[in-house]
């Protein structure tokens, strides 16, 4: 037999229900002013990168593309994905970013401190302000790149209004994101012939 006191009705209608898990998934996303101290490093010219990611890949707003640039910021190997269902848990995202990085980069866990940078172009419908989609992203790439041996880089948006780099005041008109398609986004990857003697695509 236990003893205990009920729960009274007034506590139980004041306090707002969490759902199950809901913290732990507000832990694994950032918002714009942790971003901003997270010191993370500003690109030299995001626009060059834009066009160079856009170029290689084409993404619709169904895609997203991580690219991992060198010490001179030049686009050295990069993957594109289908973004799959919106999902704001950094770790879902977190997940997908390792397994595109292990396909086209090899670690850098040996090294002291990180010589190459990963930089995510989110493509999606919509304005290009923040969400928690995006702060989920965010988190999914700090802690990939972690793990990974990288430097976290710029998070981009790329909608149809253009391209903006979060957490920064800088964006552009051009160039925009395609329309989504109906079929299944085909992951794409690219790499210099310096990073592991190949050329792939598709």
């Amino acid at each position: 037999m236990t003893f205990g006191l009920a729960p009274s009705a007034t506590a139980s209608t004041s306090r707002p229900l969490i759902p199950a898990g809901a913290s732990d998934r507000l832990a694994r996303m950032l918002a714009p002013a942790q971003w901003a101290a997270a010191g993370i490093p500003l690109l030299r010219d995001p626009r060059e990168v834009v066009t160079a990611l856009h170029a290689l890949h084409r993404p619709t707003a169904s895609t997203a593309v991580v690219a991992v640039l060198d010490r001179d910021e030049r686009v050295c190997a990069s993957a594109s994905f289908a973004r799959g269902t919106a999902s704001a848990d950094g770790w879902v995202h977190r997940n997908a970013l390792l397994a595109q990085l292990r396909r086209v980069v090899p670690h850098d866990l040996r090294r002291r401190s990180p010589t190459r940078t990963a930089v995510l172009l989110h493509c999606r419908d919509g304005e290009g302000r923040w969400t928690e989609e995006d702060g989920a992203w965010m988190w999914g790439l700090r802690d990939a790149c972690t793990l990974h041996g990288l430097r976290c880089g710029a998070y981009i948006t790329l909608t149809d209004a253009g391209w903006q780099v979060l957490g920064e005041d800088r964006s552009g008109r051009r160039p925009r994101v395609g329309p989504a398609s109906s079929a299944q986004v085909d992951e794409d990857s690219w790499e210099l012939p310096a990073a592991r003697g190949t050329v792939r695509a598709g």
